[in-house]
């Protein structure tokens, strides 16, 4: 995994931890993309992404030829920068 940032969680159990803001992991089967899903504007830049698939915290993408990485370029900067507006 590559984190680049600091982001700090805590869930309503009460569980919290630190973690990076966005991030990214080249696995097996799929490229794994974290921290864009709390972004702003997900939904419309979502829909431009291309072909991907979503988990719990994570963006999976089978190969980079299948997104749109201008798209992926505004997503990542839209979550670092509403991560940045969240610290305290």
């Amino acid at each position: 995994m590559v984190g680049y940032g600091e982001a700090h969680y805590r869930y309503a159990t009460g569980r919290e931890g630190d973690t990076f803001r966005v991030g990214f992991a080249p696995r097996k089967a799929k490229l794994s993309l974290y921290g864009l899903q709390d972004a702003p504007r997900w939904e419309e830049l979502s829909a431009r992404l291309g072909k991907f698939t979503t988990g719990a915290s994570c963006v999976y993408v089978n190969k980079p030829e299948d997104i749109d990485l201008e798209a992926l370029a505004e997503l990542i900067a839209d979550a670092w920068v509403a991560g940045v507006a969240g610290e305290k």
